[in-house]
């Protein structure tokens, strides 16, 4: 076993550059070329690899901390006994030396006279030995300007991201690659229109080689100072809206494609806002815990945290069971309208004195077709009419946000108490159908349901929904809106009530009705108007045939 010092590598001549990641801990084993630290220059970002395989035994900088080539990071235990850190990495720099000064030639034109306008090809640049780099961001279309050192696309290697600049200044004819594509040095990416100069450029812009440097640029100096780069930071003025423009390091980006996560929805702890391997795992660890608690989502990724867990035990007797399917359906659906739909609700009661007195006086033909003629026909009978009357309730939002669709239908959903729990079977057209047909289909409905013979097409299409308590009791409650629908009306237990007449006091049959509405689509004049006409249907039956 050999302990080894681990030195920062060939900066290309970058000076005290920041440690902006520290990628491994003590104790770690890690394999050669494996990222132990990440730093950042002026211009663009690179990995420091491993020098060989082994285990870490200390790691001498932080985040934050500045490093120059040289400098000692840390050190590395090996299995075999050899000289300093410092060969591997002088030979990995060395490396690209026979592959560099590559010569394109597109670039070798002969120069144009000054003051006209010439095409040439816009060839990649030495990479340092880099090969197929992929293309993350296209930053110009054809038919823009550009200076010389403008962006033109932005590439990504396994050890650092890098723009690809204008070679001088000018117009895009064309761009031939696009996101996703794979180049290498001297590969043809576009086509632009620059003015001829009296000394115009042959050959791409490269990483200039100092006078002293005989050899080519080193992949590290290829990362760093990135050829003919522009003098500000790229990176920190672009938008974080896409994945390609977030401020992430190349071993970020790698672990986020691994893990399937889009950067831009990272939020950046790091030095200038920038992205880290803890921000992505403390992401996806938040992500987990959201699906796994089932957190209701409100648009834009805003949630509900669950309810904490309670041992009710401790209070005394408990029995647990699990919720029925239909239990949980019902409950999902309603936490989500209740939490997307604006509601809005209005009360009123309906004087159906003279509609009772008719239904009973029915009540002998209806026996003889054998039909059961509750107050249910007449409910759905006055809410198509009203539905008719005030289209603005006959409506549902598109999910695009920016549409919203008519309905030249009328279909009612009647909500059913079952053993299960709570459906909703549709009557359909119910604007089209007199009082015993309707009885009979609601008669015929409601049993299915409660036997549990509903299929899915019969609780579907509703455009409004009738939920009547009158059975059971109550003075009103707030029905939820049951989206896409925008209105639901909420029935209570029918009160004989004292009513003026204009002379005197006399007993009146009143129906207590809660209407509720979807505020974005519904406005409280149309509700208003809905509410008004629904009771003048049902205070007097005879209406309905106008």
């Amino acid at each position: 076993m050999a302990k080894q010092v681990i030195k920062v590598p060939d900066l290309g001549g970058a000076d005290q550059v920041d440690v902006i990641e520290i990628a491994v801990a003590v104790g770690d084993t890690v394999a050669e070329e494996d990222a132990l630290i990440v730093v950042e220059g002026d211009k663009a970002s690179m990995d420091v690899p491993a020098p060989m395989a082994g285990k870490i035994l200390s790691i001498s900088v932080k985040e934050g901390d500045k490093v120059s080539e040289g400098d000692v990071i840390g050190e590395i235990e090996t299995d075999a006994a050899g000289d300093s850190a410092e060969e591997p990495a002088a030979e990995k720099a060395e490396a690209p030396a026979a592959e560099a000064a590559p010569a394109p030639a597109a670039e070798e034109a002969a120069p144009a006279p000054a003051g006209e306008a010439t095409e040439q090809d816009i060839v990649v640049p030495d990479l340092g030995g880099a090969d197929s780099v992929d293309v993350i961001e296209i930053s110009v279309s054809a038919g823009d300007e550009v200076a010389e050192g403008d962006s033109l696309i932005v590439v990504e290697g396994d050890k650092a991201s890098m723009d690809v600049p204008a070679p001088k200044a000018g117009s895009i004819v064309s761009i031939s690659v696009k996101e996703g594509d794979k180049v290498s040095t001297g590969d043809v990416i576009g086509v632009m229109k620059a003015a001829g100069a009296a000394a115009p450029a042959e050959k791409p812009a490269a990483a200039p080689a100092k006078p002293e440097q005989p050899s080519a640029p080193s992949a590290a100096q290829a990362a760093v100072e990135p050829p003919a780069a522009p003098q500000k930071d790229q990176y920190l003025e672009r938008d974080l809206t896409v994945s390609a423009e977030v401020y992430a390091g190349p071993a970020v980006r790698k672990l986020a494609r691994e893990l399937g996560v889009t950067l831009n929805k990272v939020k950046p702890t790091g030095p200038r806002n920038r992205v880290s391997k803890d921000d992505l795992h403390a992401y996806v660890k938040e992500q987990v815990k959201k699906a796994e608690s089932g957190a209701v989502g409100v648009g834009g990724g805003l949630g509900i945290a669950k309810m904490p867990e309670i041992d009710f035990s401790q209070f005394g007797p408990v029995k647990v069971e699990p919720m029925t399917k239909i239990h949980k359906i019902t409950a999902a659906n309603m936490a989500r309208n209740w939490l997307n739909v604006p509601h809005v609700t209005q009360f009123d009661d309906a004087d159906i004195t003279e509609l009772e007195d008719f239904r009973k006086s029915m009540k002998a033909e209806a026996d003889k077709r054998g039909v059961r003629l509750t107050p249910v026909p007449f409910l759905l009978k006055a809410v198509a009419a009203a539905l008719r009357a005030e289209p603005s309730f006959n409506v549902s939002l598109h999910n695009d946000g920016e549409h919203i669709v008519h309905k030249d239908y009328v279909h009612v959903g009647m909500a059913v108490d079952t053993p299960k729990g709570l459906m909703v079977p549709v009557i359909r057209d119910v604007d089209k159908k007199g009082l015993y047909d309707l009885a009979e289909e609601a008669t015929a409905m409601a049993l299915a349901a409660r036997d549990g013979k509903l299929k899915p097409k019969d609780m579907q299409g509703a455009c409004f929904t009738i939920s009547s308590l009158g059975a059971i009791g109550g003075t009103g409650f707030t029905p939820i809106v049951n989206a896409p629908e925008v209105g639901i009306l909420g029935v209570s237990k029918l009160a004989i009530q004292p009513v003026w007449n204009g002379s005197e006091f006399v007993p009146r049959k009143m129906l207590p009705l809660a209407l509720s509405y979807d505020h974005r689509a519904v406005n409280g004049g149309d509700a208003g108007r809905f509410m008004t006409y629904l009771v003048s249907m049902l205070s007097d039956v005879r209406r309905l045939l106008l």
